[in-house]
C-alpha cells in the first residue's frame, strides 16, 4: 500500500483511479456507481471492458480523504460478483 497525505482544506478533493475486476453481469456498473454515490464520491470518468465473463472497470473519482477511499473500496468489494477493488 502506498502512504498518502491529504491536504487540510475541508473542501479539497483529489482525483484517484479505482480499478475493479468482477464477474460480468447485468447491473454491475449500476451497483458500483450506487456505492460511490452513497459515499458522496464524484465520478469524473469510467472505462469498462468485458471479456470472457470478466469485467474490468476503471473509475476516476474525486475523494476528500484516504479513509473515504478505503471505505468505498471495501463497500465495492461487497458488491455481488466483485473479485477485487483497488486504487490504481
Amino acid at each position: 500500500m502506498i502512504q498518502t497525505e491529504w491536504g487540510k482544506k475541508s473542501d479539497a478533493v483529489y482525483p484517484v483511479d479505482i480499478h475493479v475486476e468482477a464477474v460480468d453481469r447485468q447491473g454491475l456498473l449500476r451497483d458500483i456507481s450506487e456505492v460511490l454515490s452513497r459515499e458522496k464520491i464524484n465520478v469524473t470518468g469510467v472505462k469498462t471492458l468485458s471479456s470472457k465473463g470478466v469485467a474490468r472497470m476503471q473509475f476516476t473519482a474525486e475523494v476528500s480523504e484516504a479513509t473515504q477511499l478505503q471505505r468505498a473500496l471495501s463497500l465495492i468489494e461487497d458488491v455481488q460478483g466483485v473479485l477485487q477493488a483497488r486504487r490504481k
